[in-house]
């Protein structure tokens, strides 16, 4: 009888897990097409960055597109270097960039654990404020911001000697400055040191421990995760900058990459060269993005996106 009877049970088990497995190849199956779909963009750019114009243009419309098939070589990527200094905007934007990163996971996590950890009389107006800012686009106050860094005091090096002068343009600084401070960073980063428990903060404090003690042994080595995913959204607009500069750099030895791209629609446009460039100029923003992609997708389950 014992028998008989765990044999519908053993059939019953097995069912469900077979019914399991489905659902996770099913999954698995969704997950490989969207993944599919969403690089044919990345293999399209790739792919035809080594074929001429004219077969770029011709396997325009069919598979041959997807495909590094017909005349294939690093070409374009030779001319690219002809055409525009990529090695000098590479550089412009890679400086840039890790300033804007590396000062802006300071100053937006000291805020952040300011209003997240500290009490003080107007924190709430304050990080309303700070969430307020989110829905102003940076276009409607690019041009004040152009008249204000025009105006702004700086102090240099000339003949070794500091000289006093008026204007951040054509500067390293006036495309760093401006976008240290981020409103969402300073949200993101508030909302996962809101689920660091405070009660490591009272133990701190007995033990006589300063807030920014408390900030830099405590909150910051268990916000790895907040940290990578600011970390990649910080960097991601940094690198793509391409209104600002536009708008403030006219010394061609400070242009970063973006900018480079108007070089190659001055005369005829040499598609190959285009994609060659673009390229160069995204593998920095992929090899990036799958360093920290771990760190990034944790952040966001457990950070207060969802709050």
């Amino acid at each position: 009888m014992a028998e008989t009877a765990r044999a519908p049970r053993a059939r019953t088990e097995t069912s469900e897990q077979q019914l399991r497995r489905r659902r996770r190849a099913w999954s698995y199956l969704v997950l490989v097409g969207l993944s599919v779909f969403f690089l044919f963009p990345l293999v399209f750019m790739f792919v035809s960055s080594l074929k001429p114009d004219g077969q770029l243009l011709s396997d325009i419309g069919g598979w041959r597109a997807f495909l590094p098939v017909g005349d294939i070589s690093l070409h374009n990527y030779g001319a690219v270097f002809d055409r525009v200094p990529v090695g000098r905007f590479l550089l412009n934007s890679l400086f840039v960039t890790v300033a804007i990163v590396g000062l802006g996971l300071v100053v937006n996590s000291m805020a952040g654990f300011a209003l997240s950890r500290m009490r003080w009389r107007g924190r709430g107006l304050v990080t309303s404020v700070v969430i307020a800012t989110l829905i102003v686009p940076f276009e409607t106050i690019a041009v004040p911001l152009v008249y204000w860094v025009a105006h702004l005091p700086i102090l240099f090096l000339q003949d070794g000697t500091l000289v006093w002068d008026t204007g951040w343009l054509d500067g390293y600084q006036v495309q760093i400055v401006p976008f240290v401070a981020n409103a969402f960073s300073i949200f993101l980063f508030s909302q996962y040191f809101s689920t660091i428990p405070t009660s490591l903060d009272e133990a701190a404090r007995i033990d006589g421990a300063g807030w920014f003690t408390i900030y830099r042994r405590i909150v910051v080595p268990l916000s790895g995760p907040a940290f990578a995913t600011v970390a990649i959204l910080t960097f991601l607009p940094a690198w793509n900058q391409y209104l600002w500069p536009t708008m403030v750099v006219q010394d061609e030895k400070l242009r970063p990459v973006m900018v480079g791209m108007q070089y190659f629609f001055q005369d005829n446009p040499a598609w190959g060269e285009v994609m060659a460039y673009t390229s160069m100029i995204t593998l920095p923003v992929l090899v990036v993005f799958l360093a920290f992609q771990r760190s990034f997708v944790s952040s966001v389950a457990a950070s207060g996106v969802k709050g």
